[in-house]
């Protein structure tokens, strides 16, 4: 059985989406589950669109989230490399190939030239609209003899090349996730192959280079699930061996719409940008129309190599929704190291103001102490920001009532009192005085439970729940605390 060959071949009009970085993925760990190859290539025929930077985007965003190919365009020092026997990978170096298939439909009679103005289309498209038609070529060039079609050219008119679709022909072709699908030709349209600038359309370029870089199957967005059959016919009329078809869901949003940017972040980099892990990125958006026979939801690359299989990719979008992704990304980041999780915080901390350059140098434990204590308590790393305030003020305001109660209670001014005597008994708090703190207050004055935790808690932050109590009392220290009780004696009893 020849090897498995998959590609991922995405345009450089712009950053990585999050249903382009789920079909790479699918590309990756059906590969690897197989022992087979994962293709980068690069399909920039529409000049058009193309954004200067975005294939380097693309290659560092995929390599961000451990979606590694084996042969195709990479970056090395800085600079695009192409590796792989079946190169050139990009397909703007590749136009004398697309040139001689060409040449070939047309002396094999499967595809013409056509001279028709984009003012003649465009009016011919009106006319079947107003008519209720859906709009498709009309054939005006078809029977356009090839020795008067080059004459044409010699004498400078512009031309495209089109697909020539013979009638009435069913086109059969099975699709991995849903089966056998059957489209007549009277259905389709005479495809546009070559443009007028000498690149090739999508259609024709995706067979040939599919075909030379022996790509066995091919994975892509449903969308182009109504392209298939000209691609199918392009396949026969060559006399090329068909690849398996595995057309994906699209990936919706929670109103079960296409996810697009007017909805919230769709690209890669905007999750990465917002803190999430790429291992939790990538678990997520695995299960994103797929799921493991026990349904598990937390799977390592590994498991997902050892598991995938397209039987179990549905046939129906699968929604993209951020609450969870947001759970699993918070499991993995109570997971991982806090030194990692450190490292990724400091940049938030430093931009929101928090933290200088100064303080990360001579700083860094207090600031990993920091994070320690959010740890449990954040889903993305930017939202360290938010929880991280009340470590960083001068003076903590109560967030609503409920904690102006809380202090008001009877026996808190006694409390305060006890901390107080607590505090000036030492020169600075360490961790065997703030460990040993609460069995102390419970001894002085008789608090215990919320009673003695909640206006604690309350004092030193304005809240009645946030992280671990020792550990804020650890990150505070000493003269922080006792401004905070200062301020809260004079709120309590002014």
């Amino acid at each position: 059985m020849a090897e498995v060959r998959v590609r991922f071949a995405p345009s450089p009009t712009g950053y990585l989406h999050i249903g382009g970085l789920r079909t790479a993925l699918y590309d990756y760990i059906f590969a690897k589950n197989q022992g087979g190859k994962y293709i980068l290539r690069i399909e920039d025929t529409d000049r058009t669109r193309y954004v200067e930077g975005a294939i380097e985007n693309l290659i560092e965003s995929l390599l961000w989230a451990g979606v590694v190919h084996d042969e195709g365009v990479f970056i090395e020092n800085g600079k695009l490399v192409q590796k792989g026997k079946y190169g050139p990978y990009i397909q703007s170096e590749r136009l004398d190939i697309y040139k001689k298939y060409v040449d070939e439909l047309i002396e094999k009679g499967h595809a013409y030239y056509c001279f028709c103005s984009k003012e003649r289309l465009d009016k011919i498209r009106e006319e079947q609209k107003s008519k209720g038609l859906t709009p498709r070529y009309d054939g005006h060039c078809r029977d356009i003899t090839i020795e008067e079609a080059k004459k044409r050219i010699e004498a400078g008119e512009e031309y495209t090349v089109r697909l020539k679709l013979p009638p009435n022909k069913d086109i059969k072709f099975k699709d991995l996730i849903r089966g056998e699908i059957t489209i007549n030709t009277n259905d389709l349209d005479d495809q546009v192959l070559l443009k007028s600038d000498g690149f090739p359309t999508y259609h024709l370029a995706v067979v040939v280079d599919d075909h030379l870089m022996k790509i066995t199957h091919i994975v892509r967005g449903e969308e182009w699930l109504s392209s298939t059959p000209k691609h199918s016919f392009l396949y026969e009329v060559f006399g090329w061996e068909q690849p398996v078809y595995v057309h994906l869901p699209t990936v919706l949003n929670k109103n079960k719409k296409k996810l697009s940017k007017r909805h919230g972040d769709v690209a890669v980099g905007d999750f990465r940008k917002k803190g999430y892990l790429p291992e939790a990125l990538v678990n997520y958006l695995a299960l994103v129309g797929w799921s493991p026979e026990d349904n598990r939801e937390i799977l390592s690359m590994e498991e997902l190599i050892n598991e995938f299989s397209f039987d179990r990719v549905s046939k129906t979008g699968g929604v993209f929704d951020i609450d969870k992704l947001n759970w699993i990304n918070g499991q993995y980041i109570r997971k991982s190291d806090v030194d990692r999780i450190t490292k990724l915080a400091i940049p938030h901390l430093v931009e929101a103001g928090f933290i200088n350059e100064d303080d990360v140098k001579n700083r860094y434990e207090w600031i990993k102490m920091i994070v320690s204590a959010l740890q449990e308590k954040i889903s993305y790393i930017s939202e360290i920001v938010d929880k991280a305030e009340i470590f960083f003020k001068d003076k903590v305001e109560p967030e609503n009532e409920e904690v102006v109660e809380v202090l008001k209670g009877e026996h808190v001014s006694g409390l305060i009192e006890a901390f107080e005597e607590e505090l000036n008994s030492i020169d600075e708090i360490d961790e065997e005085f703030a460990s040993s703190l609460f069995k102390k207050l419970q001894k002085k004055t008789g608090a215990k439970g919320k009673n003695l935790y909640m206006p604690i808690r309350a004092i030193l932050t304005g809240q009645l729940h946030g992280p671990d109590l020792v550990k804020t009392i650890l990150i505070l220290g000493k003269q922080n605390i006792l401004k905070r009780i200062e301020y809260v004696k004079k709120r309590l009893y002014r």
